[in-house]
């Protein structure tokens, strides 16, 4: 009876294992998943005409745009002129305290220093975050009549970015900024950590719900 009784609770002990195992591997598949879809999407250059491009604000110091801005930036230019599209709209806000240029200013400057004139540059000053940067792009599309635009931003961050538009009825495509510090294992493995949290954030709390969100 005893031998019995302890064959069972053992069945009950591996059971339960072997449960917890199969919920680890598929928890591990979905993540794997998940990578590889932020991956994929963040490599892929979906670049046609359109009606904009949107460069999504990262850092500035004072009025010089950070390494990773100034990739987006550039290739914005890029973008532009190849001709993709007739305006480009920065976004960016002032980074903190006492910031003398908000972001989009910064970018501002800079297209200008490198021949883009002033009329085909729209910029909003008013966002922190990204959830913020695309809702005043569209508001700013909204006033001009603007239906599609090309969002330029790194690869990593670009799964996040079109799932946002996509949200706020934004027509976008996406091209990746092609060459990026994120892009090596040493600085890229924390972004994508962070795209994974965001990823499953938002599935379980809309980011348009708060504005707060990055």
């Amino acid at each position: 009876m005893g031998s019995a009784v302890s064959r069972g609770r053992h069945r009950e002990r591996t059971g339960l294992l072997g449960w917890l195992w199969r919920l680890f591997v598929l928890l591990v598949i979905w993540l794997l998943g998940v990578t590889a879809w932020i991956v994929w999407v963040g490599e892929r250059d979906q670049a046609a005409k359109a009606d904009a491009i949107i460069v999504l604000g990262a850092a500035a110091y004072d009025s010089k745009p950070s390494p990773v801005f100034e990739e987006r930036i550039r290739h914005g230019l890029d973008l532009y002129d190849a001709g993709y599209a007739p305006l480009l709209i920065f976004t960016g806000g002032y980074g903190g305290t006492g910031a003398r240029f908000s972001e989009s200013q910064v970018a501002r400057r800079y297209a200008l220093k490198h021949g883009i004139p002033d009329d085909a540059i729209l910029i909003e000053t008013a966002s922190r975050n990204t959830v913020q940067n695309l809702v005043e792009a569209k508001r700013l599309m909204d006033q001009r009549k603007l239906h599609s635009v090309i969002i330029v931003s790194d690869p990593l961050h670009m799964a996040r970015a079109l799932r946002l538009s996509k949200a706020l009825g934004i027509q976008a495509l996406a091209s990746s900024t092609p060459s990026t510090r994120f892009r090596s294992f040493h600085t890229s493995w924390r972004f994508l950590v962070q795209e994974i949290y965001f990823f499953h954030r938002d599935l379980v709390r809309p980011p348009l719900s708060s504005p707060a969100n990055t």
